[in-house]
């Protein structure tokens, strides 16, 4: 993430490609090239965004300014349409900076609309020249699905642009809605649907390339494992899981060729890895009796596991390498406190891992950075539960009763920023995906 020294004006000056006119099919400069930019450090870069001329300029406009707002690393300056189209260039004109200065914005954003697609555009107002440019394709069918999550991806190549690091924005939520069933929605609260018909269907989990999911349902009765893509009806049950008992819980290797789950019976639940292909026959990865064993989440080179066990009295998160051995606890409950902690999931980047801890009697989400085990709370209001961070390891989702309903919320872990993502009562068990290329 883009960290700034502690002092009163700095220009970061960092390695600077220049792109003019450049027409790519997947234009993204190499990870960690920054455009230069004058700003103050400490605070957040100031970024206007053009209005867009076209029929469909103004929903162009409002995706990319709530999408930078949305990943939280710039200030988002608001113009209503009026004001901001006085600041256009003319045609075949330049960008009047004199007029721009006294915004206080540190980028100008310039999206146009094109037969092909969108033409970017970002002006460094400091340095008052052009320091980016590149063309993008968008899908015919405008206001699709796929057209929005286009622009999505537009939005994130600006947070590459300017940090070295693309935002989260191209990316979904699947989660189980207050009908049992798991639906799936964009990360900006967009085009919510339902993609499962069963019994029951709880704890959805992507597959690492986004193509589809697993999940623990309930079929015929009985509870199952099921894999699915992202068309409805497309679920397939994985004939190799155990029978009897419950099945929940299941959680992708990062290589996406087998999965991880929780099954549980009369002498506990322990942890298991099947095949996602449904080939061969599911292994036991923890002890037999050694508590309830569930929740289990890789770290991204697939090595180890961390998940939730009972075995010493209280709910606890525990480390185990990915075929079952050298167990180690990483969180000690309070048996007097009743400090369960709960609910586990590995940022992406392998830094840190989220969860659900019993604080003051409710549970809360809170972080635990690996390297020295130090712990921040991200919320106090309601039950907190179910955490699942976004690709960018900053935003996690999670199920929140905030405001009565159970709802997913998204938190930003570095200024603590909350937004509402769902609007529909009784959504829970929140999974966010990787980046979804199209």
């Amino acid at each position: 993430m883009h960290t700034l020294v502690a002092r009163t004006m700095a220009i970061l000056v960092l390695t600077l490609a220049f792109w003019t006119s450049a027409l790519a099919q997947d234009p993204r400069p190499p990870e960690g090239v920054r455009l230069a930019l004058t700003y103050t450090p400490g605070t957040r870069p100031a970024v206007l965004v053009l209005p867009v001329d076209g029929a469909d300029g103004d929903s162009v406009r409002r995706i990319l300014e709530r999408d930078l707002d949305f990943d939280d690393r710039v200030t988002l300056i608001s113009l209503d349409a009026t004001a901001a189209r006085a600041l256009l260039p003319r045609p075949g004109g330049e960008i009047d900076f004199g007029r721009l200065a006294p915004f206080g914005a540190t980028a100008i954003v310039e999206p146009r609309l094109t037969p092909a697609g969108l033409t970017m555009r970002v002006y460094d107002v400091g340095a008052r020249k052009l320091a980016r440019e590149a063309e993008f394709t968008l899908p015919v069918d405008v206001y699709g699905p796929g057209w929005r999550m286009a622009l999505h991806g537009v939005s994130d190549e600006l947070g590459l642009w300017i940090f070295g690091e693309r935002g989260a924005a191209q990316t979904r939520v699947l989660y189980t809605g207050g009908d049992g069933q798991i639906w799936m929605i964009d990360s900006d609260g967009a085009n919510a649907r339902r993609l499962t018909s069963v019994e029951l269907a709880l704890s959805p989990s992507w597959r690492p390339d986004g193509s589809g999911f697993a999940f623990a349902g309930v079929s015929a009765g009985r509870w199952r494992l099921g894999v699915s893509g992202l068309a409805a009806g497309s679920t397939r049950w994985l004939s190799a899981i155990q029978p009897r008992g419950i099945a929940i819980t299941p959680a992708f290797a990062p290589d996406g060729r087998s999965i991880v789950y929780a099954h549980g019976d009369e002498g506990g639940t322990s942890l298991w890895l099947a095949s996602a292909s449904d080939e061969g026959t599911p292994r036991r990865l923890t002890a037999p009796r050694s508590g309830d064993n569930t929740g289990p989440s890789f770290d991204p080179a697939g090595r180890r596991l961390v998940f939730t066990s009972g075995r010493a009295g209280r709910p606890d998160l525990y480390l185990m390498d990915a075929d079952g051995t050298n167990p180690q606890p990483l969180t000690t409950s309070s048996l007097a406190l009743r400090s369960d902690n709960t609910s586990p999931d590995w940022s992406p980047d392998g830094v840190r891992v989220v969860y659900q801890a019993q604080i003051g009697g409710s549970f809360q989400i809170a972080t635990l950075a690996l390297r020295d085990r130090s712990v921040r709370q991200h919320t106090s209001d309601g039950e907190n539960e179910d955490p699942s961070w976004a690709p960018d390891s900053r935003h996690v989702v999670f199920s929140s009763t905030r405001t009565g309903a159970r709802q997913l919320w998204i938190v930003d872990t570095e200024s603590g920023r909350l937004r509402q993502l769902t609007r529909a009562a009784g959504a829970r068990l929140a999974d966010w995906s990787p980046v979804l290329i199209r």
